[in-house]
């Protein structure tokens, strides 16, 4: 039987401490941070629900981060 796919590790981060931060800032900080993937959102976007390990999700109003999420 083959065995279970160990999924990549996140980096160690709070999504918190980019909430406030402008948005071009807080995605090249994530990335020098290791998040591999980062998705800037609109504030309604309709997105679906999946956990994508190493994603990290901002919800970007007037150019600053108002919300951070993995996933």
């Amino acid at each position: 039987m083959a065995s279970i796919p160990t999924p990549p590790a996140e980096p160690d981060d709070s999504p918190e401490a980019y909430v406030g931060l402008a948005a071009e800032r807080a995605e090249r900080l994530a990335r020098e941070r290791g998040w591999p993937t980062v998705r800037a959102l609109a504030p309604g976007t309709i997105i679906t629900m999946e956990y994508r390990v190493g994603r990290l999700n901002f919800e970007v109003k007037d150019g600053r981060v108002a919300r951070a999420w993995k996933g």
